[in-house]
C-alpha cells in the first residue's frame, strides 16, 4: 500500500521538477556557475534565480523570459537550454558577502517550482594555504553539481522504490516458504486418522 502512495507521490506534477547540486563553492573574486536540471514540459515557462533561505522572501536577482536567451542582472546571469531541460547561472566577481542560499526556480500558476542551493564563497588566501582544498573548489563547477545531485538522486530512489520493492519481494518468498513447508506437516495426517479409526 505504501508503495502504490509513493509512487502516487512521485507521478504528481511539480514533484521533482527542478533539481540543482546541494551546494556549490567559489574564491572571493572568481565566478561560480550552478547547473539545476528540470523535467520536460517545464520548457518555455520563466526561470528565476533568487536570494534567501526561506522560500517565500527570496530575493529575485535574475529572470529569463521564456526563452533561451541569457539575460543579465548585476554580477548574475541566467540561460535556459531548453532542449536539455538545464538552467544555468553564473555568479560574476564574487563577494565573501555573497555566501548565502538560494533558490533555482520555475515561475507557473499557484506555488512556484524550485530547488535550494548553498553558495559559500572562500577566500583566496585560504585556499592558497591549502592547496587541497583548491583542487575541491575547482571541482565544484559542474562535475561536483552532477555528483550532488546523483547521490540525492539516488538516496530518493533507494528510500522510496528499491527498499520498499525489496521488502515485498522477501514478503513474497517467506509466503512461498511456508506455504512449501505445510503439506509436508500434513502430509502422515491420514495415516495416523486410519490408525486411531481401524478396528
Amino acid at each position: 500500500m505504501r508503495l502504490w502512495l509513493v509512487l502516487l507521490l512521485l507521478s504528481l506534477p511539480g514533484c521533482f521538477s527542478i533539481q540543482g547540486p546541494e551546494s556549490v563553492r567559489g574564491l572571493a573574486g572568481g565566478s561560480v556557475t550552478v547547473w539545476c536540471r528540470y523535467t520536460p514540459r517545464w520548457e518555455a515557462y520563466e526561470k528565476w534565480w533568487c536570494r534567501g533561505a526561506e522560500w517565500n522572501s527570496c530575493q529575485i536577482l535574475v529572470q529569463t523570459n521564456g526563452s533561451e536567451q541569457e539575460v543579465k542582472g548585476d554580477r548574475v546571469s541566467i540561460r535556459d537550454n531548453q532542449r536539455h531541460g538545464l538552467l544555468t547561472v553564473t555568479m560574476e566577481e564574487v563577494r565573501r558577502d555573497d555566501t548565502d542560499t538560494y533558490w533555482c526556480g520555475i515561475s507557473r500558476n499557484g506555488p512556484d517550482l524550485g530547488a535550494s542551493v548553498k553558495v559559500t564563497i572562500d577566500p583566496v588566501d585560504r585556499v592558497l594555504s591549502t592547496p587541497a582544498s583548491l583542487l575541491s573548489t575547482t571541482t565544484s563547477g559542474r562535475a561536483g553539481a552532477s555528483s550532488n545531485s546523483y547521490t540525492r538522486d539516488h538516496y530518493i530512489l533507494l528510500v522510496f522504490l528499491k527498499v520498499p520493492v525489496l521488502l515485498v519481494l522477501v514478503g513474497a518468498v517467506l509466503c512461498l516458504k511456508g506455504s512449501q513447508q505445510r503439506p509436508s506437516i500434513y502430509m502422515n495426517l491420514p495415516s495416523v486418522r486410519s490408525r486411531h479409526t481401524a478396528p
